[in-house]
């Protein structure tokens, strides 16, 4: 199934092909098994997984068995951050624990679910790539650097929160001394505002609009409920908003310690990107073509090639060339009986045949011994003609004692053994 989804699908499907073609070429009166047969078991093997397929560790395309990270589905939700500057996937592996350069400001809710996909997927991957390696006792060390840094403010990216008295409280403005409204006006915005924010009051708008709301102030008189400011969050909600700041400081702490136990890979995976990118568009095209080709050419091999004059094939399963089958005579055709009415093409196959097996098989069933004087007899009557002459001409060879064995009588004459026999029986010796 997987096989099927990748991107080498066509692969696998001729591959398929391949198989039930030769299922049927093996079995003809058979039917193959369908793949519904194999998803059907493939559905039983998850329902009842073995004690194998349980401890069997997954990894993505992507991550190459654990060489690389896969972190694609982080990448689309950091870059669909609010306030976030958009930069490509290569610079995102290189930055995506500089945590400590985003502002403080864009450190919300969605960041914050942001960090904690990019955590659990770190885990995950680190558990399936080290398993030996005890990741909970690794977070807990960080944790308790980080509530230390915490507290002395050295945490980075999260300094601690500095501001003047001024700013945040503002400086009463003693009103007996100014006559009209305009002469507020001169003292300027700032001072104006750190008057109005030591009153409780708005401190927004134009010089003129601060300048009025200040002097309806004086001499106690009473205040306008929609020129007083709104009251902000007491301690409680303060203390809120340092727990949920601290709480993503304390994501942030842990996706460092992770993300440098994976550094190896990480650079493993900025290199194996860049490798890709670098490719044109065909030579991706080909680098995932290389299988589905290679299964072609052998199909290719597998089919009959066109041969309508019956040449003999060549060394790459081609017909051999027709001006190379007649220089070697091939074109002439020899029969022998004795091989069975096998049939030889050309002189030079048909001149060898007798010193090959075949040839020596069928003398042996003649009862003939295979030796040179039955060099170029293709009929088993000649042969056997021709046996019979040897046999005749070896007996005729053969050396007789009665007339070739020689004895010499007592005058020293020289006769054979017939001769010296019927001598000796006429009592002449």
């Amino acid at each position: 199934v997987q096989a099927l989804s990748g991107p080498n699908e066509f692969s696998e499907f001729y591959s398929r092909l391949k198989s039930i073609k030769e299922f049927y070429r093996r079995h003809p009166n058979e039917i193959s098994v369908p793949m519904s047969v194999e998803f059907e078991e493939l559905a039983k093997m998850r329902e009842n997984p073995t004690e194998e397929l349980q401890n069997l560790v997954d990894f993505t395309d992507e991550e190459g068995y654990g060489k690389y990270l896969d972190l694609h589905e982080c990448y689309e939700k950091y870059v669909n951050l609010k306030g976030i500057e958009k930069i490509d996937y290569i610079t995102y592996l290189s930055t995506f624990d500089h945590l400590f350069d985003i502002p403080r400001e864009r450190k919300n809710a969605e960041y914050r679910r942001y960090l904690e996909a990019l955590l659990e997927y770190l885990a995950n991957y680190i558990g399936r790539v080290k398993p030996i390696l005890d990741i909970s006792k690794e977070l807990t060390d960080a944790q308790k650097e980080f509530e230390v840094q915490w507290e002395n403010g050295t945490f980075q990216g999260w300094p601690k929160e500095t501001g003047s008295a001024l700013a945040n409280v503002g400086a009463h403005l003693e009103l007996s001394g100014f006559s009209s409204w305009e002469e507020l006006a001169s003292l300027g915005l700032d001072r104006l505002k750190s008057a109005l924010m030591a009153l409780g009051m708005k401190c927004g708008g134009t010089l003129e609009e601060r300048a009025q709301r200040l002097w309806k102030t004086k001499n106690g008189a009473q205040l306008d409920p929609n020129s007083l400011a709104k009251n902000k969050k007491g301690k409680g909600g303060k203390e809120k908003d340092v727990e949920k700041q601290k709480e993503i400081a304390r994501l942030e702490c842990q996706v460092y310690k992770l993300s440098d136990l994976v550094s190896n890979q990480r650079v493993a995976t900025k290199e194996n990107v860049q490798r890709k990118q670098a490719r044109t568009e065909g030579e991706r095209g080909d680098s995932d073509a290389e299988a589905s080709a290679s299964e072609s050419e052998e199909e290719d091999d597998n089919e009959v090639p066109y041969n309508p004059k019956n040449l003999p094939l060549g060394w790459d399963g081609k017909p051999i060339p027709y001006w190379l089958y007649k220089l070697h005579g091939l074109n002439i055709s020899y029969n022998c009986e004795i091989c069975g009415n096998f049939t030889y093409k050309g002189p030079k196959a048909f001149q060898r045949h007798f010193a090959e097996w075949r040839h020596a098989h069928g003398m042996r069933c003649l009862g003939i011994p295979n030796t040179a004087h039955f060099a170029n007899v293709t009929q088993i009557e000649d042969a056997l003609a021709l046996w019979e002459k040897l046999k005749t001409q070896k007996q005729a060879e053969r050396w007789q004692p009665e007339q070739e064995e020689e004895f010499e009588d007592s005058l020293g004459n020289v006769v054979n053994r017939k001769t010296y026999e019927d001598l000796k029986r006429q009592g002449l010796l």
